[in-house]
C-alpha cells in the first residue's frame, strides 16, 4: 500500500478532530481543486481510514478497528519518537512483557540496542523485530493466531501469561475515552493486555494523541491502571488532571529533539 502523503495524513488527523469532513471546505484549507481532494478521499476509503458521505468523507464506524497496514502509516513520526521515549524508561537486565500494536512495535525497535532483557509478547511482529538480536531473549505466548495483524490471542494466550511476573508491562490502546478508559475493539486481545497490565510490576502506556476522543467498544482499563503514560502531545485537561489524582507520570515525546518534554508527579 502507498504512503500517505503529508496533505491525506492531515486530512485523516482532521477526520479525527472534527468527525464529518467536506470536500468543498478541505479544498479551500489547503488550497487545492475538489478534484484533488475527491481523489484523497477516494485513496483514503479505498485504504479504509475514512468512509465516503455524499459530497464528503468521515471516519469508519466505531465498532471496527482500522486495517493494520493503514493504523502503520498514521503518526509514523510521533510512534517512533514514542517508541524511542518509552524505551528510555526501560533498563538493561529486566523483564518485559509487550502487546499487540503498531505503537508498541515502534518500542522493541528501540530496544535493540539493550541489552540482558527478557521480552515476552503475543505479537509476531515484536519477535520479528527482535529476531536475530541474541542479548534479548523473546518468549511467544501461545493461542490463536490474528492473522491480520500478527496478534496472538484468545484463552491460551492469557493461561500462558498467568506464569509470569514481569517488571514492565509495555502496552498500546486504540482509544483513550475522555473519562480515562482505555478501548479496543477485540475483546480476545483486550483479555490478553488486562492480563499484561496485571503482569507487570510497573506499566507503560505508548498512545499518540490520535487516540484522545477516539471511540471502541471493548474496556481494557483505565489510566489509572498506568504507570507512565508516553505520547507526542499533552492529553485533554481533564486527561492530565486523571493522570495526576492518581500518580501516573506523563512523558511527551516532543517533535523538538532537544526538548525532552517529561512530566508527571
Amino acid at each position: 500500500m502507498p504512503l500517505l502523503t503529508p496533505r491525506q495524513a492531515d486530512i485523516v488527523a482532521l477526520a479525527r478532530d472534527d468527525g464529518r469532513l467536506d470536500v468543498d471546505g478541505l479544498a479551500s484549507r489547503f488550497g487545492v481543486t475538489p478534484q484533488t481532494i475527491r481523489k484523497d478521499l477516494n485513496e483514503l476509503c479505498d485504504q479504509g481510514l475514512l468512509m465516503r458521505y455524499h459530497g464528503g468523507a468521515m471516519l469508519p464506524s466505531g465498532v471496527a478497528n482500522l486495517a493494520y497496514e493503514s493504523r502503520r502509516q498514521l503518526a509514523t513520526d510521533a510512534k517512533k519518537r514514542i517508541g524511542a521515549k518509552a524505551a528510555e524508561l526501560i533498563p538493561n537486565d529486566c523483564s518485559i512483557l509487550i502487546n499487540i500494536g503498531t505503537t508498541t512495535e515502534q518500542v522493541a525497535l528501540a530496544l535493540r540496542a539493550h541489552k540482558g532483557l527478557m521480552v515476552i509478547t503475543n505479537n509476531i511482529n515484536v519477535v520479528n523485530i527482535l529476531q536475530g538480536y541474541t542479548q534479548i531473549e523473546v518468549i511467544v505466548a501461545g493461542g490463536v493466531l490474528r492473522h491480520a495483524d500478527g496478534g496472538i490471542v484468545g484463552e491460551p494466550a492469557v493461561d500462558f501469561l498467568r506464569q509470569f511476573k514481569v517488571d514492565y508491562a509495555v502496552i498500546g490502546t486504540s482509544a483513550i475515552d475522555e473519562d480515562g478508559s482505555l478501548l479496543d475493539y477485540d475483546y480476545r486481545e483486550v483479555e490478553v493486555s488486562r492480563k499484561i497490565v496485571e503482569s507487570g510490576r510497573r506499566t507503560i502506556l505508548v498512545a499518540d494523541s490520535l487516540k484522545y476522543g477516539r471511540s471502541a467498544p471493548v474496556r481494557i482499563g483505565h489510566l489509572s491502571d498506568i504507570d507512565h503514560f508516553v505520547t507526542d502531545a499533552p492529553p485533554p485537561e481533564g486527561l492530565q488532571r486523571i493522570c495526576a489524582e492518581h500518580h501516573v507520570a506523563i512523558d511527551i515525546a516532543a517533535d523538538n529533539s532537544g526538548d525532552r518534554g517529561a512530566s508527571g508527579p
